[in-house]
Parts: C-alpha cells; sequence; structure tokens
C-alpha cells in the first residue's frame, strides 16, 4: 500500500475488518516493523531509527487506543501528567497548569480526582485524548475513536478531533469503521482491502465513485463485491461430511 498523510489535515483509513488498518498505525508509531517497504514520518525512516531515536519521534505522536489504555491505579490528573513526568523536566506547578488545561479541553477538568472505574466509557476516551495531547504532538492517530460510544458521546469526540487538529495545526489520522462520522471530519480517506488500497478521495469524492466496492461500503450494503461467507466447500457436502 501507498499511503501519503497531508500535514495538518485528518486523514481517514478505512476498510474491512482484518485488513491491516491497525497494523498501519504500529507500523507508523514503530511498534512494529514491515517486512518491506519503508515508513516516512516527518522525513525519518521509522524501520531505521535507532531505540533513542524512535522513543525522541514518539513523544512528538500522540495516540488513542480503543480501549483508552487508560493507568488503572492513577486517577485523572495522574493519568494525564504521566507523560509530562516522564518526558519532561517541568516542575510540577507547570506540570499542574498543562494538566488542567488538557483537561479543560476535553470537558474534565472537574473529574481530576476520579479513578477510571469511576468513569463512563465516554469520559475515559475524553481523558485518554487529553493524555495523549499532553506533550503537543504534531500528529495524533485515533483507533476506533467512536466504537461503543452512545450518540453523544460520538458527537462531543468528533467536535474534539477537529477542534484539536485545527487549533493546535496537528495532523490527525484516523482508523474507523464509522463511515458517517468519518465522512463528517475527514479532510480525506483511504479505503483499503486485500492489501491495497481500492480506493481514495474526499469524502464527496468517495461518495460519488461508481466502484460497486467503495459503495457497498460507504453504504454498509449486504450484498456485493464484499462477501460476507469466508470461502468453504458447500454446506451440503459439509454437512455430509463429504468436505475436506
Amino acid at each position: 500500500m501507498d499511503l501519503d498523510i497531508p500535514r495538518g489535515k485528518i486523514t481517514a483509513i478505512m476498510g474491512p475488518s482484518g485488513t491491516g488498518k491497525t497494523t498501519a498505525l504500529n507500523l507508523i508509531g514503530g511498534q512494529i516493523y514491515p517486512s518491506a517497504g519503508d515508513v516516512l514520518v516527518d522525513g525519518l525512516s521509522v524501520p531505521r531509527l535507532r531505540r533513542r531515536e524512535l522513543f525522541a519521534l514518539r513523544k512528538r505522536m500522540g495516540m488513542l487506543f480503543q480501549s483508552g489504555a487508560l493507568f488503572s491505579d492513577l486517577n485523572v490528573y495522574d493519568n494525564v501528567a504521566f507523560p509530562l513526568r516522564e518526558h519532561t523536566d517541568l516542575p510540577e506547578p507547570m506540570i499542574r497548569d498543562l494538566v488542567l488545561m488538557k483537561l479543560e479541553a476535553v470537558g474534565l477538568r472537574g473529574a481530576r480526582e476520579l479513578r477510571p472505574n469511576q468513569l463512563s466509557g465516554g469520559m475515559s476516551r475524553r481523558v485518554a485524548l487529553a493524555r495523549a495531547i499532553a506533550l503537543d504532538p504534531m500528529m495524533m492517530m485515533y483507533d476506533e475513536p467512536f466504537t461503543g460510544q452512545d450518540p453523544i458521546t460520538v458527537g462531543v469526540l468528533m467536535k474534539l478531533i477537529r477542534q484539536l487538529n485545527d487549533s493546535l495545526g496537528m495532523t490527525s489520522i484516523i482508523v474507523s469503521h464509522d463511515v458517517q462520522e468519518v465522512c463528517a471530519i475527514s479532510d480525506y480517506i483511504y479505503l483499503i482491502a486485500d492489501g491495497q488500497v481500492m480506493a481514495s478521495g474526499t469524502p464527496d469524492e468517495l461518495g460519488r465513485d461508481a466502484s460497486e466496492w467503495v459503495q457497498q461500503f460507504m453504504q454498509g450494503k449486504p450484498d456485493g463485491p464484499a462477501a460476507f461467507h469466508f470461502p468453504a466447500e458447500d454446506i451440503a457436502l459439509d454437512l455430509l461430511g463429504e468436505a475436506r
């Protein structure tokens, strides 16, 4: 696959389950390495970086995991303060100001004393977002940010992603199955399947794409080029015990 992520824009990577969308984020972040090809971030080849160089690059990246991945034994305040304490030499009063500013940005300054088990799913996702932007990254990666959220929380997250990207001048990459939500906030979308880019373009361009596969995915049609059934022998043969 050949993907170009434009600086300062929101780019979405979409496609059926199991096509490698989260794997693409892991390749960008250097959690895994490609068996072929290259991954360039801000002109740097991620697979060729030494450990210290990779860690330095990661400080400029933010990642919102599917689960939120909050530290369960730390309260909201300490979760957001963690990257600042780990990666900077800032004095605690300055860290406090930064943490409160990040929590204010996601609407949870008043919840700073709560533990993760006291938060709703949407609140956990927003705390994780505050932590991800604590170091003012140049790039944010969102792995299924809307999954399992109620409509109000989805609307809040959509607004936050758009506002943070524009106000901080970040580059954002969203991996998601939520077509309607992604189209509403993305500047550009890649549709991937079978190890290749099936289509790409702005939301409007993909909406007008004549490809049956693209329209099946964008409209959520059950029938089309993307088969529902995994390849198998005829069911009659299988039931009779004759299939291999």
